[in-house]
């Protein structure tokens, strides 16, 4: 089966199943085995930093090993074996049903005006403190998480799955997957994590930015604000502490005519940011499922176009 027709029914299988949350998850284990690599790592090397970009190293070689052996041995058996755990592969990779379903979660507590419920499920999405948000405050972690996970659970997995079928996104995902185990810039990870997050960043710098740039054009048959989110992404996009992350939340910011960014709290401790966006009108619950429908028109436009490339290339 082409490549194509595998991306295809993945994307379906996402979006009608969502994460295979009873069948054993290949992220699951990617994060045990980085897990488990880092307490081998630590013993062996006196430096942190050397010890991680052995265990990035390592995690990224054992799951492309197991993740290309497997599909070696299936096309081997049976060429519809082979198809069908490239299909699997890049299924398991991609989280747009999972994202908005968590997101709508947050939003039908609102509409029920539940706020402590809202609270508690925005609280499994996002890692600043939400006992202390109101309505407005859930709401802006919840388009912030959507427009952030936009590139790194929907769009980009797919464009490594072009360029790399189901061996490229679940490399992908591997370095995802290391840089949510060990990307943080605590005493620990600090040194530690530099190679995870770096490597992250670097793999999403260039369809991060590709997918920031469709939003505009995803947000004009959305009926959204397609001049300002072209303005807000030029002028926001570097109001934010990732490189990649700026421009999602800056062109979304735009096209629903509302401000991101600003003030949060960490484990007590306030932490303020700049803001991305001009608000052109308060924040309001149906904005959640306002930014759900922008992340699937531009994930359309991804796979649209990601389709007209393989078809022209033949």
């Amino acid at each position: 089966m082409p490549l194509g027709y595998q991306i295809v029914v993945a994307v379906l299988l996402d979006l009608l199943w969502g994460d295979p949350r009873r069948l054993p998850h290949p992220v699951k284990f990617i994060g045990r085995f980085a897990l488990l690599s880092e307490t081998v790592t630590r013993k062996l090397f006196s430096s942190p930093r050397l010890a991680g970009i052995v265990t990035v190293l390592a995690v990224l070689t054992v799951t492309a090993g197991l993740c290309w052996g497997l599909l070696l041995l299936g096309r081997r058996l049976y060429p519809w074996l082979g198809d069908t755990l490239s299909i699997l592969i890049i299924y398991t990779t991609l989280a747009a049903r999972d994202l908005t379903r968590h997101s709508g979660e947050v939003y039908d507590s609102l509409a029920r005006g539940d706020l402590p419920g809202a609270r508690r499920r925005i609280g499994m999405i996002v890692g600043r403190d939400t006992d202390v948000l109101d309505e407005q405050g859930v709401t802006r972690a919840a388009v912030e998480s959507v427009a952030e996970n936009t590139a790194d659970g929907v769009t980009v997995p797919l464009i490594f799955a072009f360029l790399g079928g189901p061996l490229g996104a679940m490399l992908y995902k591997a370095v995802n997957t290391m840089d949510s185990t060990f990307g943080y810039k605590n005493e620990r990870y600090r040194e530690f994590g530099w190679a995870a997050a770096r490597l992250d960043d670097l793999v999403n710098y260039l369809p991060a930015r590709l997918t920031a740039a469709l939003i505009p054009a995803a947000a004009l048959p959305l009926g959204l604000n397609v001049r300002n989110s072209i303005k807000i992404l030029r002028r926001d996009r570097r109001h934010h502490p990732s490189p990649n992350s700026g421009w999602l939340e800056a062109a979304t910011a735009g096209a629903l005519g509302v401000q991101l960014g600003g003030l949060n709290h960490y484990f007590g401790q306030p932490s303020a940011r700049p803001t991305m966006g001009d608000p052109l009108r308060p924040l309001e619950a149906r904005d959640i499922l306002r930014v759900n429908r922008l992340m699937f028109a531009t994930y359309a436009l991804i796979l649209a176009g990601g389709l007209a490339l393989i078809h022209a290339a033949g």
